[in-house]
């Protein structure tokens, strides 16, 4: 992966530059975007950069756009980079049992070879959902855990086989349960020499504070893109139909669609829910603003009238909801169940407007 590949991020990628040729080189960082902004493909190319025999220098354009350097993409060290074979580069990532690895001792290594085709064929853009997928863990989220802690911790005890940077990414470090968070913390404190461990996360709101004040954090900037937009593209019609079976109570019609949120996928119902609590927030806004809000229904007469629904009375309560199932479907709680709570629970809270 190179810079030039990478779409924007261009002020974040000259500094990275500037500061690996000045020899400033944390040995703990963290790309903290969205995937879709390109945080792993920063990562990588972060590193292939670091590896490059011959680094390649801009002349600074007039306007000042431009990138100032890249890695030359030809040199031994950047092609085994590029592939995600070089030896030195220990991979780390979300893992789960799949029909192939069902055992009670699997870690990253055991599926290096589906990441790195995965990682080849969305051009390091595709999202964890769609690892998810891609691995064939069905309806189990992924996780990192102690054991992949453990073999981060000796891989960078090894000496270097190239005699270069020893380097591990931790790709969806948001994904690291306690134990191995816990496990790293001295590792990151105190690396060995030579060594540079790059965690790439969406979200640190649930990260450890002992894991997030030991790294150097790169923040990417949002794309532009309107991702409550394309949310809304994907959730809208099972959202609204949802709101609607809200207001009617009707068990059987509200236990079928209850049944439809709790078939996706675990991510895509965290993604439905944080959309839903998206909406929420929009309509609120709008509301007491007095302008109004396309919820994509389809129906003028709902999308007016639904936003009054969210107002000061009820706004906490409607968080407070979201939020719980949220961190219940993390923790791998029932679905179906924390759905189903969910719904009884934003049924009373748009009744308290």
């Amino acid at each position: 992966m190179q810079f030039k590949d990478i779409v924007g991020q261009q002020d974040v990628i000259n500094r990275l530059t500037e500061a690996v040729d000045n020899g400033r080189v944390s040995h703990a960082q963290m790309v903290l975007g969205a995937t879709a902004d390109g945080s792993l493909q920063l990562a990588l190319a972060y590193l292939q950069y670091l590896c490059c025999e011959h680094r390649v220098h801009h002349e600074p354009a007039a306007d000042g756009q431009g990138l100032r350097a890249d890695s030359c993409g030809e040199c031994p060290q950047c092609k085994k980079m590029a592939s995600l074979m070089h030896p030195d580069l220990h991979l780390f990532f979300p893992n789960a049992s799949t029909p192939r690895v069902s055992s009670g001792s699997y870690w990253s290594g055991d599926f290096v070879s589906e990441f790195r085709d995965f990682v080849a064929d969305r051009h390091g853009l595709g999202t964890v959902d769609e690892w998810y997928a891609w691995l064939g863990v069905e309806n189990k989220q992924g996780v990192i855990r102690e054991l992949d802690a453990a073999h981060i911790v000796a891989d960078l005890g090894l000496k270097s086989y190239e005699g270069g940077w020893k380097m591990t990414l931790i790709w969806m470090a948001e994904k690291m349960n306690t134990a191995a968070a816990n496990e790293l913390l001295k590792t990151l404190e105190e690396p060995s020499p030579g060594t540079v461990l790059m965690l790439v996360a969406e979200s640190d709101e649930r990260m450890l504070a002992t894991i997030k004040s030991r790294v150097q954090t790169v923040r990417l900037l949002p794309s532009g893109a309107d991702r409550w937009a394309a949310a809304r593209e994907q959730y809208a019609p099972m959202l609204v139909e949802w709101l609607r079976m809200l207001f009617k109570l009707r068990m059987h019609e509200l236990a079928a669609q209850v049944d439809k949120m709790a078939s996706l996928g675990r991510e895509q119902q965290k993604q439905l829910l944080g959309y839903t609590l998206e909406t929420m927030r929009q309509c609120f806004l709008h509301s007491a603003a007095g302008l109004p809000v396309d919820l994509g229904s389809g129906d003028q007469k709902f999308d007016a009238m639904f936003p009054q629904m969210v107002t000061a009375n009820n706004i906490e309560l409607i968080n407070n909801a979201l939020g719980e199932a949220l961190m219940a479907i993390e923790r791998n709680a029932n679905a179906k169940i924390a759905l189903m709570q969910l719904s009884f629970n934003m049924s009373k809270a748009l009744k308290k407007r």
